[in-house]
């Protein structure tokens, strides 16, 4: 980002979000207000896209809005919140874990079927080998 402020469809394309997801998350507290132009248009600066990108970064891993909108909230509040972001953020790092693991044995189940089922393709009655 070479320009101090940017609109909200520069951030949008910049996301990959439409202009009313981010105004959408703006109203429900996941993002802080932005500030405005002399005419009323949203202004985003440096901060506000890297708060944005760990938002997405949180949502990407499995946290609930209602998660993300309590974090945004302690954030906001300033170091007092540390303790808590921290505690908030080792949990979700702990459910991820979880489900990193739970999709690694999913996906290993999964390679053991492909295998099988190659198998018995190869394997079947009428089926010129190749030499």
């Amino acid at each position: 980002m070479t320009k101090q402020f940017i609109s909200i469809s520069e951030l949008a394309a910049l996301t990959g979000l439409s202009a009313h997801t981010l105004r959408f998350y703006e109203k429900a507290g996941v993002l802080q207000a932005a500030n405005r132009a002399d005419n009323g248009h949203r202004r985003y600066n440096s901060q506000d896209v890297l708060v944005l990108a760990f938002v997405l970064r949180l949502k990407q891993t499995g946290m609930p809005l209602a998660e993300i909108r309590e974090y945004a909230q302690l954030r906001a509040q300033g170091e007092m919140s540390l303790q808590e972001r921290l505690t908030m953020l080792k949990l979700h790092r702990q459910r991820l874990a979880t489900t990193i693991s739970e999709l690694v044995a999913n996906a290993s189940a999964l390679d053991d079927k492909i295998q099988i089922y190659q198998k018995m393709i190869s394997n079947k009655p009428g089926k010129k080998k190749k030499v």
